[in-house]
């Protein structure tokens, strides 16, 4: 896991030199502190999903070309097969597949997220990120924080939020939960 993290990070960092984007700039453009970027940066830090996805906005590159090292190369469709897709954990609780990596020019990512149950005394970990998301529930009971808010979603239940407040997501009942998750 480390060494994907590391990858990422010297994709990052290599994309944002290129660009002769300051890190000042890219931090400002994320909302976060310098300190904060140089840590994802440098891949002491993970990067939240919601980090990357604007990171490659910026930098006007695909998100999956920043997660695999490879730029997608459909301009028409994509598909992706049950059971495929790119999987990859980004915090110890969320596990996301990537639906629609191959696709040129997308305007939304589109992923199916694992949330597996944590022990009661942890408080999930907040984030938030421009644009906007869309959850739908597939599997199992999700807990969705937002603004002052829990918001219990069973599964067929959906939320379409203003992601630039933080949010957060926990499994309820102590089984997995699966969603779909859109990030715009």
């Amino acid at each position: 896991m480390q060494e994907k993290i590391k990858e990422i990070a010297d994709r990052v960092h290599e994309l944002r030199e290129l660009s002769e984007i300051p890190v000042k700039e890219m931090a400002e453009y994320l909302q976060i502190s310098n300190e904060t970027y140089n840590k994802y940066e440098s891949g002491i830090e993970d990067f939240p999903v919601s980090i990357i996805f604007e990171i490659a906005h910026k930098l006007h590159i695909d998100m999956a070309t920043l997660l695999t090292g490879e730029e997608p190369h459909m301009n028409i469709f994509t598909v992706t097969r049950d059971k495929k897709g790119t999987s990859f954990e980004r915090r110890k609780q969320y596990r996301y597949k990537n639906l629609a990596e191959k696709l040129i020019h997308k305007k939304a990512e589109f992923f199916i997220v694992s949330v597996e149950p944590k022990p009661q005394e942890m408080t999930p970990e907040t984030n938030s990120h421009p644009g906007q998301e869309f959850n739908y529930v597939l599997e199992g009971t999700l807990k969705v924080y937002i603004h002052n808010n829990e918001i219990v979603l069973k599964e067929g239940d959906s939320i379409y939020f203003d992601s630039n407040y933080e949010h957060a997501m926990e499994s309820m009942g102590g089984k997995p939960v699966k969603f779909l998750a859109v990030i715009m």
